[in-house]
Protein backbone atom coordinates (compact mmCIF):
# COMPACT_ATOMS: atom_id res chain seq x y z
CA UNK A 1 0.00 0.00 0.00
CA UNK A 2 1.24 3.47 -0.92
CA UNK A 3 0.15 6.13 1.56
CA UNK A 4 0.99 9.76 0.78
CA UNK A 5 1.26 11.85 3.95
CA UNK A 6 1.00 15.58 3.36
CA UNK A 7 3.00 17.69 5.83
CA UNK A 8 4.39 14.80 7.90
CA UNK A 9 6.59 17.22 9.84
CA UNK A 10 3.69 19.13 11.43
CA UNK A 11 2.37 18.71 14.00
CA UNK A 12 5.20 16.89 15.70
CA UNK A 13 2.94 14.68 17.85
CA UNK A 14 1.57 13.11 14.64
CA UNK A 15 4.93 11.47 13.85
CA UNK A 16 3.56 8.18 15.28
CA UNK A 17 1.05 7.98 12.41
CA UNK A 18 3.99 7.65 10.03
CA UNK A 19 5.87 5.28 12.32
CA UNK A 20 2.94 2.91 12.89
CA UNK A 21 1.88 2.89 9.24
CA UNK A 22 5.42 1.92 8.24
CA UNK A 23 5.45 -0.77 10.95
CA UNK A 24 2.25 -2.16 9.41
CA UNK A 25 4.03 -2.58 6.08
CA UNK A 26 2.85 0.60 4.36
CA UNK A 27 5.00 2.66 2.02
CA UNK A 28 4.66 6.12 3.57
CA UNK A 29 5.53 8.84 1.08
CA UNK A 30 5.88 12.33 2.51
CA UNK A 31 5.29 15.68 0.83
CA UNK A 32 6.29 18.85 2.68
CA UNK A 33 8.06 22.19 2.45
CA UNK A 34 10.65 21.53 5.15
CA UNK A 35 14.15 20.54 3.96
CA UNK A 36 14.80 16.82 4.34
CA UNK A 37 17.79 17.45 6.59
CA UNK A 38 15.52 19.31 9.02
CA UNK A 39 13.15 16.36 9.49
CA UNK A 40 13.26 14.50 12.79
CA UNK A 41 15.16 11.25 12.77
CA UNK A 42 12.01 9.21 13.39
CA UNK A 43 10.43 10.64 10.25
CA UNK A 44 13.50 10.10 8.09
CA UNK A 45 13.71 6.49 9.22
CA UNK A 46 10.04 5.69 8.60
CA UNK A 47 9.26 7.63 5.43
CA UNK A 48 9.87 5.48 2.38
CA UNK A 49 10.63 8.68 0.48
CA UNK A 50 10.16 12.42 0.97
CA UNK A 51 9.47 14.98 -1.75
CA UNK A 52 10.13 18.59 -0.87
CA UNK A 53 8.07 21.36 -2.47
CA UNK A 54 8.81 25.07 -2.20
CA UNK A 55 5.26 26.00 -1.27
CA UNK A 56 2.53 23.55 -0.22
CA UNK A 57 -0.08 26.06 -1.36
CA UNK A 58 1.08 25.66 -4.97
CA UNK A 59 -1.08 22.79 -6.16
CA UNK A 60 0.98 22.20 -9.30
CA UNK A 61 3.99 21.41 -7.15
CA UNK A 62 1.99 18.84 -5.21
CA UNK A 63 0.76 17.30 -8.47
CA UNK A 64 4.35 16.94 -9.67
CA UNK A 65 5.23 15.20 -6.41
CA UNK A 66 2.31 12.83 -6.84
CA UNK A 67 3.29 12.16 -10.43
CA UNK A 68 6.80 11.29 -9.32
CA UNK A 69 5.50 8.93 -6.63
CA UNK A 70 3.13 7.28 -9.10
CA UNK A 71 5.95 6.71 -11.59
CA UNK A 72 8.21 5.27 -8.90
CA UNK A 73 5.80 3.25 -6.76
CA UNK A 74 2.68 2.63 -8.84
CA UNK A 75 -0.90 3.45 -7.86
CA UNK A 76 -1.24 5.66 -4.81
CA UNK A 77 -3.81 4.28 -2.36
CA UNK A 78 -4.15 7.01 0.27
CA UNK A 79 -3.64 10.75 0.64
CA UNK A 80 -3.96 12.33 4.09
CA UNK A 81 -2.63 15.01 6.43
CA UNK A 82 -4.96 14.71 9.49
CA UNK A 83 -5.03 18.50 9.39
CA UNK A 84 -8.18 20.56 8.78
CA UNK A 85 -6.19 23.22 6.95
CA UNK A 86 -5.45 20.86 4.05
CA UNK A 87 -8.90 19.21 3.70
CA UNK A 88 -9.69 20.81 0.34
CA UNK A 89 -6.23 20.04 -1.01
CA UNK A 90 -6.61 16.42 0.06
CA UNK A 91 -10.03 16.10 -1.58
CA UNK A 92 -8.84 17.68 -4.81
CA UNK A 93 -5.83 15.37 -4.93
CA UNK A 94 -8.01 12.30 -4.32
CA UNK A 95 -10.23 13.39 -7.19
CA UNK A 96 -7.34 14.00 -9.59
CA UNK A 97 -5.53 10.74 -8.78
CA UNK A 98 -8.60 8.53 -8.14
CA UNK A 99 -7.63 7.84 -4.54
CA UNK A 100 -10.05 6.44 -1.95
CA UNK A 101 -11.66 8.94 0.43
CA UNK A 102 -13.73 12.13 0.21
CA UNK A 103 -13.47 13.78 -3.22
CA UNK A 104 -13.73 17.49 -3.98
CA UNK A 105 -17.45 17.25 -4.87
CA UNK A 106 -18.18 15.56 -1.53
CA UNK A 107 -16.69 18.01 0.95
CA UNK A 108 -18.41 21.33 0.32
CA UNK A 109 -20.17 20.92 3.66
CA UNK A 110 -16.84 20.38 5.43
CA UNK A 111 -15.70 23.91 4.65
CA UNK A 112 -19.10 25.59 4.23
CA UNK A 113 -20.93 25.87 7.54
CA UNK A 114 -24.31 26.72 6.01
CA UNK A 115 -24.34 23.42 4.07
CA UNK A 116 -23.23 21.57 7.20
CA UNK A 117 -26.25 23.00 8.99
CA UNK A 118 -28.58 21.66 6.26
CA UNK A 119 -27.23 18.11 6.62
CA UNK A 120 -27.75 18.29 10.38
CA UNK A 121 -31.33 19.41 9.82
CA UNK A 122 -31.99 16.61 7.32
CA UNK A 123 -30.79 14.12 9.94
CA UNK A 124 -33.13 15.60 12.55
CA UNK A 125 -30.28 16.92 14.70
CA UNK A 126 -30.99 20.29 16.39
CA UNK A 127 -28.86 23.26 15.28
CA UNK A 128 -28.72 26.94 16.12
CA UNK A 129 -30.91 29.10 13.90
CA UNK A 130 -28.77 30.85 11.33
CA UNK A 131 -28.30 31.99 7.74
CA UNK A 132 -25.91 33.86 5.45
CA UNK A 133 -26.14 37.59 6.10
CA UNK A 134 -25.00 40.02 3.39
CA UNK A 135 -25.57 43.50 4.82
CA UNK A 136 -26.55 45.42 7.97
CA UNK A 137 -30.24 45.43 7.04
CA UNK A 138 -30.34 41.64 6.86
CA UNK A 139 -28.41 41.49 10.13
CA UNK A 140 -30.97 43.71 11.85
CA UNK A 141 -33.84 41.53 10.64
CA UNK A 142 -32.06 38.38 11.84
CA UNK A 143 -31.34 39.88 15.27
CA UNK A 144 -34.98 40.93 15.59
CA UNK A 145 -35.87 37.30 14.93
CA UNK A 146 -33.45 35.52 17.29
CA UNK A 147 -32.35 38.22 19.75
CA UNK A 148 -28.85 39.08 20.93
CA UNK A 149 -26.07 38.19 21.14
CA UNK A 150 -25.46 36.53 17.77
CA UNK A 151 -22.34 34.80 16.48
CA UNK A 152 -20.90 35.80 13.09
CA UNK A 153 -18.52 33.32 11.49
CA UNK A 154 -17.09 32.92 7.98
CA UNK A 155 -19.32 30.49 6.10
CA UNK A 156 -16.19 29.00 4.60
CA UNK A 157 -13.43 28.81 7.15
CA UNK A 158 -11.37 26.76 9.56
CA UNK A 159 -12.33 26.46 13.21
CA UNK A 160 -13.05 29.72 15.05
CA UNK A 161 -10.89 31.95 12.82
CA UNK A 162 -12.35 35.46 12.32
CA UNK A 163 -15.43 34.59 14.41
CA UNK A 164 -17.17 37.34 16.37
CA UNK A 165 -19.93 37.76 18.92
CA UNK A 166 -22.21 40.74 18.29
CA UNK A 167 -23.75 41.76 21.59
CA UNK A 168 -26.33 44.26 20.34
CA UNK A 169 -27.52 46.16 17.28
CA UNK A 170 -24.84 48.82 17.70
CA UNK A 171 -22.18 46.16 16.95
CA UNK A 172 -23.59 45.49 13.47
CA UNK A 173 -22.29 48.53 11.59
CA UNK A 174 -18.70 48.30 12.94
CA UNK A 175 -18.67 44.59 12.10
CA UNK A 176 -19.60 45.18 8.46
CA UNK A 177 -17.15 48.07 8.23
CA UNK A 178 -14.21 45.86 9.17
CA UNK A 179 -15.16 42.26 8.33
CA UNK A 180 -13.17 40.24 5.76
CA UNK A 181 -14.63 40.21 2.24
CA UNK A 182 -16.22 36.77 2.56
CA UNK A 183 -19.73 35.47 3.21
CA UNK A 184 -20.64 35.38 6.90
CA UNK A 185 -23.05 33.02 8.60
CA UNK A 186 -24.98 34.57 11.47
CA UNK A 187 -26.25 32.23 14.20
CA UNK A 188 -28.27 32.68 17.34
CA UNK A 189 -26.08 32.45 20.42
CA UNK A 190 -26.58 29.16 22.26
CA UNK A 191 -25.77 29.31 25.95
CA UNK A 192 -24.34 25.99 27.03
CA UNK A 193 -21.29 23.87 27.70
CA UNK A 194 -19.26 22.75 24.71
CA UNK A 195 -18.89 18.98 24.45
CA UNK A 196 -17.47 16.88 21.66
CA UNK A 197 -17.99 13.35 20.41
CA UNK A 198 -14.69 12.24 18.92
CA UNK A 199 -13.45 9.02 17.45
CA UNK A 200 -12.46 6.90 14.49
CA UNK A 201 -14.66 5.34 11.81
CA UNK A 202 -13.48 2.34 9.83
CA UNK A 203 -13.67 1.81 6.07
CA UNK A 204 -17.32 0.74 6.33
CA UNK A 205 -18.32 3.79 8.38
CA UNK A 206 -18.53 1.82 11.64
CA UNK A 207 -17.36 3.81 14.66
CA UNK A 208 -14.62 1.65 16.16
CA UNK A 209 -13.41 4.13 18.78
CA UNK A 210 -15.17 7.02 20.49
CA UNK A 211 -14.82 9.31 23.46
CA UNK A 212 -16.36 12.50 24.81
CA UNK A 213 -14.55 15.70 25.78
CA UNK A 214 -15.94 18.48 27.97
CA UNK A 215 -14.62 22.03 27.48
CA UNK A 216 -14.40 24.86 30.00
CA UNK A 217 -15.15 27.34 27.22
CA UNK A 218 -15.30 27.42 23.45
CA UNK A 219 -12.44 28.10 21.06
CA UNK A 220 -14.02 31.40 20.02
CA UNK A 221 -13.87 32.76 23.56
CA UNK A 222 -10.38 31.35 24.08
CA UNK A 223 -8.98 33.00 20.95
CA UNK A 224 -10.86 36.29 21.10
CA UNK A 225 -10.10 36.90 24.79
CA UNK A 226 -6.66 35.21 24.84
CA UNK A 227 -7.67 32.84 27.64
CA UNK A 228 -5.96 29.74 28.90
CA UNK A 229 -7.60 26.43 28.00
CA UNK A 230 -8.91 23.29 29.69
CA UNK A 231 -10.84 20.24 28.56
CA UNK A 232 -11.11 16.65 29.74
CA UNK A 233 -12.37 13.28 28.52
CA UNK A 234 -15.11 11.36 30.30
CA UNK A 235 -14.96 7.81 31.57
CA UNK A 236 -18.69 7.21 31.10
CA UNK A 237 -20.28 8.28 27.80
CA UNK A 238 -23.69 10.01 28.07
CA UNK A 239 -26.27 7.95 26.17
CA UNK A 240 -27.83 10.96 24.41
CA UNK A 241 -24.46 12.17 23.14
CA UNK A 242 -23.55 8.68 21.96
CA UNK A 243 -26.82 8.43 20.03
CA UNK A 244 -26.59 11.83 18.37
CA UNK A 245 -22.87 11.38 17.70
CA UNK A 246 -23.37 8.07 15.89
CA UNK A 247 -26.27 9.59 13.96
CA UNK A 248 -24.03 12.49 12.91
CA UNK A 249 -21.28 10.15 11.68
CA UNK A 250 -23.86 8.33 9.55
CA UNK A 251 -25.45 11.54 8.23
CA UNK A 252 -22.09 12.87 7.07
CA UNK A 253 -20.93 9.46 5.76
CA UNK A 254 -17.63 9.55 7.63
CA UNK A 255 -15.41 6.60 6.70
CA UNK A 256 -11.77 5.64 7.27
CA UNK A 257 -11.21 8.81 9.27
CA UNK A 258 -11.01 10.41 12.64
CA UNK A 259 -13.83 12.81 13.47
CA UNK A 260 -14.41 15.65 15.92
CA UNK A 261 -18.09 16.55 16.40
CA UNK A 262 -18.95 19.58 18.52
CA UNK A 263 -22.19 20.26 20.39
CA UNK A 264 -23.62 22.60 23.01
CA UNK A 265 -25.27 21.06 26.05
CA UNK A 266 -27.80 23.62 27.23
CA UNK A 267 -28.99 24.33 30.75
CA UNK A 268 -32.13 22.30 30.08
CA UNK A 269 -29.97 19.34 28.96
CA UNK A 270 -30.53 19.60 25.20
CA UNK A 271 -27.80 18.90 22.67
CA UNK A 272 -27.44 21.44 19.86
CA UNK A 273 -25.00 20.67 17.03
CA UNK A 274 -22.16 23.09 16.42
CA UNK A 275 -19.73 21.67 13.84
CA UNK A 276 -18.42 18.51 12.18
CA UNK A 277 -14.69 18.10 11.62
CA UNK A 278 -13.34 15.19 9.57
CA UNK A 279 -9.96 14.96 11.28
CA UNK A 280 -8.50 14.34 14.75
CA UNK A 281 -9.43 17.04 17.28
CA UNK A 282 -5.99 18.63 17.11
CA UNK A 283 -3.45 19.57 19.73
CA UNK A 284 -2.45 16.65 21.91
CA UNK A 285 -5.86 14.98 21.91
CA UNK A 286 -4.77 11.81 20.12
CA UNK A 287 -2.15 11.36 22.83
CA UNK A 288 -4.94 11.81 25.39
CA UNK A 289 -6.76 8.88 23.76
CA UNK A 290 -3.77 6.73 24.56
CA UNK A 291 -3.30 7.93 28.13
CA UNK A 292 -7.01 7.69 28.98
CA UNK A 293 -7.28 4.11 27.71
CA UNK A 294 -3.76 2.60 27.81
CA UNK A 295 -3.96 1.92 24.06
CA UNK A 296 -1.99 2.93 20.96
CA UNK A 297 -4.42 4.86 18.75
CA UNK A 298 -1.72 5.44 16.12
CA UNK A 299 -1.15 1.69 15.73
CA UNK A 300 -4.90 1.08 15.63
CA UNK A 301 -5.32 3.69 12.90
CA UNK A 302 -2.70 1.86 10.83
CA UNK A 303 -4.50 -1.42 11.61
CA UNK A 304 -7.75 0.09 10.31
CA UNK A 305 -6.12 1.43 7.15
CA UNK A 306 -4.36 -1.85 6.28
CA UNK A 307 -6.77 -4.50 7.64
CA UNK A 308 -9.97 -2.54 8.44
CA UNK A 309 -9.69 -3.75 12.05
CA UNK A 310 -9.52 -2.11 15.46
CA UNK A 311 -8.22 -4.60 18.03
CA UNK A 312 -7.63 -2.52 21.17
CA UNK A 313 -9.92 -2.99 24.17
CA UNK A 314 -11.25 0.42 25.25
CA UNK A 315 -12.17 0.44 28.95
CA UNK A 316 -11.62 4.15 29.84
CA UNK A 317 -9.80 3.60 33.15
CA UNK A 318 -8.86 7.29 33.45
CA UNK A 319 -10.24 10.77 33.06
CA UNK A 320 -7.67 12.62 30.99
CA UNK A 321 -7.29 16.39 30.69
CA UNK A 322 -5.41 18.99 28.70
CA UNK A 323 -4.42 22.16 30.59
CA UNK A 324 -2.96 24.92 28.43
CA UNK A 325 -1.24 27.98 29.94
CA UNK A 326 -0.38 31.28 28.24
CA UNK A 327 2.76 33.27 28.92
CA UNK A 328 1.04 36.60 29.51
CA UNK A 329 -1.02 35.26 32.44
CA UNK A 330 0.69 35.50 35.89
CA UNK A 331 0.11 32.02 37.26
CA UNK A 332 0.52 31.30 40.96
CA UNK A 333 2.60 28.15 40.37
CA UNK A 334 5.81 28.12 38.36
CA UNK A 335 6.35 25.41 35.78
CA UNK A 336 8.67 23.54 38.11
CA UNK A 337 6.11 23.75 40.93
CA UNK A 338 3.49 22.26 38.61
CA UNK A 339 5.82 19.39 37.74
CA UNK A 340 6.50 18.75 41.41
CA UNK A 341 2.94 18.99 42.74
CA UNK A 342 1.34 16.91 39.99
CA UNK A 343 4.16 14.49 39.24
CA UNK A 344 1.90 11.50 39.95
CA UNK A 345 -0.77 12.70 37.49
CA UNK A 346 1.30 14.27 34.72
CA UNK A 347 1.82 12.00 31.72
CA UNK A 348 2.97 14.57 29.16
CA UNK A 349 3.93 18.24 29.04
CA UNK A 350 5.47 20.33 26.29
CA UNK A 351 5.80 23.71 24.61
CA UNK A 352 3.02 24.19 22.05
CA UNK A 353 3.61 25.40 18.51
CA UNK A 354 3.01 29.13 17.91
CA UNK A 355 0.57 28.03 15.19
CA UNK A 356 -1.87 26.73 17.84
CA UNK A 357 -0.99 28.91 20.84
CA UNK A 358 -4.01 31.24 20.46
CA UNK A 359 -6.33 28.29 21.05
CA UNK A 360 -4.27 25.82 23.07
CA UNK A 361 -1.79 28.02 24.92
CA UNK A 362 1.98 28.36 24.94
CA UNK A 363 2.53 25.33 27.15
CA UNK A 364 0.40 22.24 27.57
CA UNK A 365 0.05 19.68 30.37
CA UNK A 366 -1.78 16.36 30.15
CA UNK A 367 -2.92 14.82 33.43
CA UNK A 368 -4.93 11.69 34.14
CA UNK A 369 -6.66 10.11 37.11
CA UNK A 370 -9.48 7.64 37.75
CA UNK A 371 -11.05 10.36 39.94
CA UNK A 372 -12.64 13.41 38.27
CA UNK A 373 -12.06 15.52 41.38
CA UNK A 374 -8.30 15.07 40.90
CA UNK A 375 -8.63 16.41 37.37
CA UNK A 376 -10.67 19.44 38.43
CA UNK A 377 -8.26 20.20 41.28
CA UNK A 378 -5.33 20.09 38.85
CA UNK A 379 -7.08 22.53 36.53
CA UNK A 380 -7.89 24.96 39.32
CA UNK A 381 -4.36 24.80 40.75
CA UNK A 382 -2.35 24.90 37.52
CA UNK A 383 -4.41 27.77 36.08
CA UNK A 384 -4.74 29.75 39.33
CA UNK A 385 -3.25 33.24 39.02
CA UNK A 386 -1.28 35.36 41.45
CA UNK A 387 -3.27 37.29 44.04
CA UNK A 388 -6.48 37.58 42.04
CA UNK A 389 -9.21 35.46 40.55
CA UNK A 390 -8.45 33.99 37.13
CA UNK A 391 -10.15 35.96 34.40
Amino acid sequence: MNYVYLSPHFPTNYYPFVIKLRAAGVNVLGIGDTPYDHLAGALKHNLTEYYRVKDMHHYDELVRAMGYFTHRYGKLDWFESHNEYWLETEARMRSDFNIAGPKINEIAWVKQKSLMKKIYQQAGIPVARGRIIHDPAEAHHFIEEVGTPVVAKPDKGVGAAATYKLHNLSDVQPFFASKPAVDYLFEEFIQGQVVSFDGLADQDGKVVFYTVDVFRQGIMETVNHDLDFFYYSLREIPEDLLEVGLRTVKAFNIRSRFFHLEYFRTADDRLVALEVNMRPPGGLTTDMYNYANDIDIYAEYANMIVHNRFDAQVTRPYYCAYIGRKQHIPYALSHQEVLSEFRNMLVLHQTMSPVVRSALGDYGYIVRSPDLQDILRAEQTILAVQNRDRQ
